[in-house]
């Protein structure tokens, strides 16, 4: 029997974002973002019938949500009765004593494993089990699902974990990825990293539906497809409302400050710009009289993104045989002839020459 079935997970709902660069209008929107992609993803069960909904923890951030905020997930649960919704606690929202999980009384089809020891649920109706723990604590160095293997190979075996199966030494559930391979499983659902991944055809992280940050660029969504006894068909499918997208430009040192603009509009269409979320680092050398306020820069870019990022790592272009004449008698001129000796044809040596050089004068020009 062919189940569908949509796996997610790393919602981080109700997260405020105060480790992004946004400003608090920024990180409310994102912020709601969140909830409008949960939204939608239920939207999406509705659409394609689907009949498990598989959530590999972090649902909600426990830090960041109230009572009201749970009712409200749970709200949106009852709204697909007929798909069986199964959670996996995480560390962002553990099912510790006081755990907002515990705090409601969720819809007759939720399912939410209890922590530190596998356990599972039986769907005889469509003759699926699936398997999972919780966590009730923000780390776990033990390796919960040591030797786990599925015995009755009659039914749909399903596994719903929140860890890591990429490194054997993490602080996050660590699990054995050959392990995970020959346990059997008709389909192993995994959270935690935030990147979406195929272990193999039939173990799959999510990733995050929407990306949480510059670390998390590239295409976000969720797992979707068909599972059975027999056959699985899983693939990723793009959800996200925004992507964060990082973009390098290199400057010459004869371009002027228009030319520079122009330069960074021109990394994507308008369309894209308006739509994502840029960081552009500005590399390459400029002439030494050009200021690159990175304030200004995104003032004047306002209505040509609808959110940007700039860090600037140019370097001033320096006539330094002028500017040793000028300075042979001070440290300025002392501190060329060392650079110099270290060897300019080293990017990292001229890259330290020129940011010396810069703070050296300025402060001559103050003095």
């Amino acid at each position: 029997m062919e189940i569908r079935c949509i796996h997610t997970g790393d919602l981080h709902l109700g997260m405020e974002f105060k480790n992004a660069s946004f400003d608090k209008k920024q990180a409310n929107t994102r912020r709601l973002e969140l909830w409008e992609t949960f939204n939608r993803i239920i939207d999406r069960c509705k659409e394609t019938k689907t009949q498990i909904l598989l959530i590999a923890g972090d649902l909600f951030e426990d830090e960041y949500c109230s009572i009201a905020d749970v009712k409200r997930i749970d709200n949106k649960f009852r709204e697909i009765s007929d798909t069986k919704v199964v959670i996996s606690a995480g560390n962002h929202d553990t099912l510790g004593k006081r755990s907002l999980y515990k705090l409601i009384k969720w819809g007759d089809n939720v399912h939410i494993f209890e922590p530190n020891c596998i356990s599972n649920i039986e769907l005889n109706d469509i003759n699926v089990v699936i398997w999972g723990l919780s966590w009730d604590k923000k780390l776990e160095r033990d390796s919960l699902l040591d030797g786990i293997k599925v015995e009755d190979t009659s039914k749909t075996n399903i596994l719903l974990v929140h860890g890591d199966a990429l490194s054997k030494d993490s602080e996050y559930l660590p699990m054995d990825k050959n392990s995970l391979i020959n346990s059997r499983f008709n389909y192993i659902a995994l959270g935690h990293i935030h990147k979406h991944q195929f272990i193999s055809d039939n173990i799959s992280y999510c990733g995050s539906p929407e990306p949480l940050d510059f670390g998390e660029t590239g295409s976000h969504g969720i797992i979707e497809g068909i599972i059975s006894s027999d056959e699985t068909k899983m693939s990723f499918k793009p959800f996200a409302k925004r992507e964060f997208i990082i973009k390098e430009i290199t400057i010459k040192d004869n371009m002027s400050y228009n030319e520079i603009i122009d330069s960074i509009k021109s990394i994507d269409n308008k369309e894209n710009r308006m739509m994502n979320l840029y960081r552009v680092i500005i590399l390459g050398t400029r002439d030494s009289h050009i200021n690159i306020d990175v304030k200004d820069i995104k003032e004047y870019l306002i209505n040509e993104f609808y959110y940007i990022d700039i860090i600037d790592k140019t370097t001033p272009d320096y006539d330094l045989d002028k500017i040793y004449q000028e300075n042979s008698n001070n440290i300025i001129g002392l501190f060329i002839k060392e650079m110099e000796k270290k060897g300019l044809d080293e990017e990292i040596v001229r890259n330290a020459l020129y940011y010396g050089l810069e703070v050296l004068l300025s402060e001559k020009v103050k003095r």
